[in-house]
């Protein structure tokens, strides 16, 4: 009765925690920037089916900003699909926080969905070891809602391996099931990410090789269906949205990045990268000792050896024939770990279960437990407000829209009557918070009226050096946003020559490391203000009073904290008043 209380907790747990995240870090970084202006094009402005081409180049952010290389629409355009009838609903809906929580569920889903599988492959205490392994993880947790390409793929390529496990079914189940599997993969690899085709040759080549598919009545036809739904779908939509006929993102990604080797210009990893450092990270466990027994226990005990090594094979394989790629990322093997944490979970299960029968099981089942615990409270407590003060470019345009806002500060800007207010966002801002979905709408008309009592906004986001070296391109700006060093240049390019007088009205703050505070030395107020904005005023002085006696009675004054510096000024133009 216990455990199944403690499962159905869990599996709430999963998609609550994913939602945590997501509402206590709602904005984006430049890596997730494509899909989320789709996203906002298509919601803003629709799919045009007249004048196509001119009205996806006026509007589309992509042919502004097209990055190095095409990305898919499909994800976008499904997401978009998704949120409408939650806008018809309520106009006034956080439309980039609603994107980004269907696509967090619709990964908790795949999560829950694995989590079931293994429970009736390999038990119910599996499965809830399996969801504290998961729900200790910082990186999926985070990342289930955020707009890569990766994590489009992550829900698909978690369902596959759900198919995979070895479930008591009878064997035509089965091969139903792997041949869903292989179409998941290869579907995930052709619209998404191009690395899946190797994932997809590991599990297939496994597969085949244990005897639990053939060629002709599964691998073939699974292929071919996967190709065909895959190509179809992606040559369709990002041919009309691209308007290049016929486009293939991921295959024109695969070109520049791994024919040409272009990936590495964005730094390189020695080969053992994915197995010392990203999958460690990834499995987030402050003891790496934890998961490194409970896989050893699995593959070394009979009764978990095989399923055991069912999850692991492929997908370490798949690990280290990628590993021959010099730039990694940890989010390109990211769907390897459910199967990874399966593994440890069994191991894990195996110990629990046995913890009567020795005193080294019971030792080793308690340490398992309380490290996993000590994982979670990290990453819920700890990484989560770190990461989440890493988005000073979205603080930045809020505090300068709340000086701009006429409701909210009719005194600070007497230029307020100006039709259009211009601002230039930095790179930094633009790399770190700010969408479309946080810019205000511009004006449809070129023209506005001048006793418009609403303010016209216009954002630039040059990016040539050459014509940022001249005082009058900072002339016509209202509001600048940009990083303190290039905020300090521009104020001496522009004083120096009388062009423009400014003022700071806001300077945001990001993570810039942790200290060890000494007895005696006071704390900041970033715990306050994380504790605070997820729970209520109360709670957290309740932290606050609470940190302060665990430094007097237990730490004798020591206390790890966040360190911030200012990563961002917010400049207005003083125009003669």
């Amino acid at each position: 009765m216990a455990r199944d209380v403690i499962y159905v907790l869990l599996l709430v747990a999963i998609p609550a925690l994913i939602l945590l995240h997501l509402a206590v870090a709602p904005y984006t970084k430049v890596e997730e920037s494509f899909h989320v202006q789709a996203i906002h094009d298509i919601l803003s402005y629709g799919v045009p089916t007249r004048n196509v081409s001119e009205t996806l180049r006026a509007n589309y952010d992509h042919f502004a900003f097209p990055g190095a290389v095409p990305r898919t629409f499909v994800g976008a355009l499904v997401l978009s699909g998704l949120s409408q009838p939650f806008i018809w609903l309520s106009d006034k809906v956080d439309r980039q926080f609603l994107a980004r929580a269907i696509l967090g569920l619709f990964n908790a889903a795949s999560l829950l969905s694995f989590a079931s599988g293994l429970r009736r492959t390999a038990g119910k205490t599996t499965a809830v070891w399996y969801l504290l392994l998961q729900a200790s993880q910082f990186h999926v947790l985070f990342y289930a809602s955020r707009t890569l390409s990766n994590m489009f793929a992550f829900g698909l390529t978690t369902l596959a391996l759900r198919y995979l496990l070895p479930e008591p079914v009878s064997p035509e189940v089965y091969k139903k099931r792997s041949r869903l599997s292989l179409f998941l993969l290869t579907v995930a690899g052709i619209i998404f990410r191009s690395e899946l085709a190797i994932f997809l040759a590991t599990n297939t080549l496994f597969l085949f090789a244990t005897k639990r598919i053939t060629i002709q009545r599964e691998i073939i036809p699974a292929g071919i269906l996967g190709l065909l739904v895959g190509l179809a779908s992606t040559v369709l939509v990002d041919s009309f949205f691209w308007q290049q006929f016929p486009l293939w993102p991921e295959l024109a990604a695969f070109k520049f990045n791994v024919i040409s080797g272009q990936a590495s210009a964005w730094g390189t990893d020695p080969w053992h990268f994915y197995f010392t450092s990203a999958i460690p990270r990834i499995l987030s466990n402050p003891v790496p000792v934890v998961d490194i027994v409970g896989i050893a226990v699995a593959l070394y005990q009979p009764a978990t050896r095989s399923l055991a090594a069912y999850a692991l094979i492929p997908s370490l394989l798949f690990i280290a024939i990628y590993s021959a790629q010099p730039h990694k990322e940890w989010r390109f093997i990211i769907y390897t770990i459910p199967a990874i944490t399966s593994a440890s979970a069994l191991g894990a299960s195996y110990i629990w279960t046995h913890r009567a029968k020795s005193l080294l099981y019971q030792l080793f089942s308690l340490f398992i437990l309380a490290s996993t615990l000590l994982s979670f409270a990290l990453s819920t407590f700890v990484q989560l407000p770190i990461s989440s003060t890493n988005y000073p470019g979205a603080n930045a345009l809020h505090a300068l829209h709340s000086h701009a806002n006429p409701n909210l500060n009719p005194n600070l800007n007497p230029n307020l009557n100006t039709p259009v207010i211009s601002v230039y966002l930095g790179n930094l801002a633009c790399q770190t918070g700010v969408t479309r979905f946080l810019q205000h709408p511009s004006s449809t008309s070129p023209n506005p009226p001048a006793d418009s009592p609403i303010p016209v906004w216009k954002y630039d986001k040059t990016e040539d050096e050459a014509t940022k070296s001249s005082p009058s391109f900072w002339s016509q700006f209202d509001y600048l946003v940009l990083e303190p060093d290039e905020a300090a240049t521009v104020l001496a390019l522009t004083t120096s020559l009388n062009q423009n007088q400014w003022e700071d009205i806001d300077t945001v703050d990001g993570f810039s490391g942790v200290r060890i505070l000494r007895p005696g030395q006071p704390a900041g107020v970033l715990e306050e203000r994380f504790v605070r904005s997820i729970l209520s005023p109360k709670v957290a002085q309740v932290w606050m009073s609470g940190r302060e006696l665990f430094r007097k009675v237990v730490s004798r004054g020591l206390w790890v904290e966040l360190v911030m510096e200012p990563k961002i000024r917010v400049l207005r133009q003083v125009r003669g008043e």
